[in-house]
């Protein structure tokens, strides 16, 4: 099977990082999408979309701490969403999509772009140096989950 980053099309690695558009934000709700850019949730939740998933619109700590679309798993697969903090607090995390091995799909403003990076590349910056751990959005009933 093809990986995640060499199926996923060409827009979504010219998203821009923007932080006022996050899930649930006016400027979301004003214009859906990522054309405006993006937060990292955001833009992982719009990955996993792409792939045929729901994930629910919520900020790092309701998904940390949801039970109903999401579960902990403790060892993430592709499409599994991955959290990193300074601190081992949820709140305020930074979200990730894992896509395989060591890698992870995320936007962020060091940046300004998405960029895949290891485990390694998190650890070396005190803001990610925390892996929370990994969350998998629960499929809904009748729906496939894409690029295992």
């Amino acid at each position: 099977m093809e990986s995640i980053t060499t199926v996923l099309p060409a827009e979504f690695w010219t998203v821009r990082y923007e932080g006022s558009r996050f899930p649930g934000s006016a400027a979301v709700a004003a214009r859906p999408g990522l054309t405006g850019g993006a937060n990292c949730q955001l833009f992982a939740y719009e990955v996993l979309r792409h792939f045929g998933l729901t994930p629910p619109d919520l900020r790092s700590s309701e998904l940390w701490t949801d039970t109903e679309a999401t579960v902990h798993v403790p060892v993430a697969q592709p499409l599994d969403l991955v959290l990193f903090n300074s601190t081992p607090s949820a709140y305020g995390a930074h979200v990730g999509v894992h896509v395989g091995d060591d890698a992870i799909l995320h936007l962020c403003a060091e940046l300004g772009r998405p960029a895949v990076w290891t485990a390694a590349d998190f650890a070396a910056r005190e803001r990610y140096a925390v892996r929370l751990g990994a969350k998998r959005v629960l499929p809904r009933p009748g729906a496939a989950r894409g690029c295992e």
